[in-house]
């Protein structure tokens, strides 16, 4: 996939990503005012497939789960940062959310609105500017799982769909 970065620093708390003041109005007046403390035309500007990447400590704060569904919705494809807050982390993956790790050497090479292509399989960013390839890494095992579901719903829904799938040593007698 192709997007442009958007580079923020350390610290972006969840008031940041999606101000307490405009949570009452629901989601889609919510993401108007995302990241509007650091960049007034995030939302106006911010294109399907784009990536945010970030320094340390990415969505400190509380614990409001509309922070990574605004950026989802928002059409952020991938946030890459040096480190997440545990919360954000967290529903990131609940709501399914792509997001990655970087180092802070790679981090570094990183400019805003960089044109990049990503490979999610392989946790690769390719930066347009300068050719270089630059890695993060992705979640693994069933935290990918449920990324690649679309969240935690959709995760459980399809694994109880599995279960509800006649079991491969049921017989027409056990039905019965």
């Amino acid at each position: 996939m192709k997007g442009r970065v958007f580079l923020f620093g350390d610290n972006i708390d969840t008031d940041i990503i999606a101000p307490g003041g405009y949570l009452h109005l629901g989601l889609d007046v919510l993401k108007l005012h995302s990241m509007e403390a650091l960049d007034q035309n995030f939302s106006k500007v911010v294109k399907p497939g784009d990536i945010i990447v970030a320094g340390h400590n990415f969505g400190a704060g509380s614990s409001r789960e509309q922070a990574p569904l605004v950026l989802k919705d928002l059409g952020i494809e991938l946030v890459v940062a040096v480190s997440f807050a545990r919360i954000f982390f967290r529903n990131a993956i609940n709501v399914g959310l792509n997001i990655g790790t970087i180092n802070d050497m790679e981090y570094s090479r990183i400019r805003d609105r960089d044109s990049v292509e990503y490979n999610q399989e392989h946790g690769i960013l390719k930066i347009e500017r300068n050719g270089l390839s630059v890695p993060y890494t992705n979640p693994s095992g069933p935290v990918l799982e449920i990324i690649a579901s679309g969240g935690l719903v959709n995760y459980v829904r399809n694994l109880v769909k599995r279960q509800d799938s006649p079991h491969p040593y049921e017989t027409k007698k056990d039905k019965n």
